[in-house]
């Protein structure tokens, strides 16, 4: 691991997979179980390349090396300081020229990204519509929450531009924002193939939900079985468990 200087409010926290480390701030947005959720979902093959929109820390692109370091990864970020940062941990892993960082609009992919070239692309976008998140004081965080610097439809958009045919999109929304996603996806020649529902506990509604869509196929959905967090004690299922390879 290659040595990094730290700003003052940032740390280095061990991600106890693959040896992978990653550098966050105690003052910005930092990684949530979503993402680790994602970077579960997502289909992987050998030597595929990949791209992740909106990547914030870096965690996905990580998360998808630590899983097949056979594959390469453009990582997109439209906030310099958190651009900066995710580049940092990639060189802290030396896994810079596997994984490049752009600091870039993503609704500017056609000028930044090649047509066509990926068979994965991953992005986990902000929750919220514009205005309908509580603000955050912090650049990263609002943007993390809620579409100020873009919406869905700007992220399938870039997806679309992207993707090579059989190309593969994964994704997580709020599980009442799937109709919309799939509205969206439809009307960019993008189509959904696999959902998972995500649920807090068993017999709980299920509150995000994760979503592969693929470019240049036919229609029809696989439902997987849910993906349950807790048990009915709080304590964490084997699935949730093994994804974070505590099993």
């Amino acid at each position: 691991m290659s040595t990094i200087v730290l700003h003052e409010d940032e740390r280095i926290d061990d991600l106890q997979f693959a040896n992978l480390h990653i550098i966050q701030s105690e003052n910005d947005f930092r990684f949530s179980m979503d993402s680790v959720l994602l970077s579960d979902f997502a289909t992987l093959q050998n030597r595929i390349k990949v791209c992740d929109l909106g990547t914030g820390t870096g965690i996905i692109p990580l998360l998808l090396y630590g899983r097949n370091n056979t594959i390469s990864c453009d990582a997109v970020e439209i906030l310099p300081s958190a651009a900066e940062r995710a580049a940092r941990s990639m060189e802290l892993n030396g896994v810079s020229q596997s994984i490049v960082v752009h600091c870039a609009d993503l609704r500017d992919i056609r000028t930044l990204l090649p047509h066509g070239k990926y068979a994965l692309v991953t992005s986990n976008p902000p929750y919220a519509s514009a205005g309908a998140a509580i603000p955050s004081p912090y650049p990263a965080i609002q943007g993390a929450r809620q579409e100020e610097t873009c919406t869905f439809e700007d992220i399938v958009v870039a997806v679309k531009w992207l993707l090579k045919y059989h190309g593969r999109f994964c994704f997580m929304l709020p599980a009442f924002r799937l109709a919309e996603a799939f509205s969206t996806l439809k009307a960019h020649q993008l189509e959904p193939k696999r959902i998972r529902m995500v649920h807090s506990k068993h017999g709980k509604e299920a509150r995000l939900v994760l979503v592969e869509a693929m470019k240049g196929v036919s229609s029809g959905v696989q439902v997987l079985p849910p993906l349950i967090i807790h048990n009915d004690d709080g304590t964490d299922t084997e699935e949730l468990k093994r994804i974070y390879h505590q099993i």
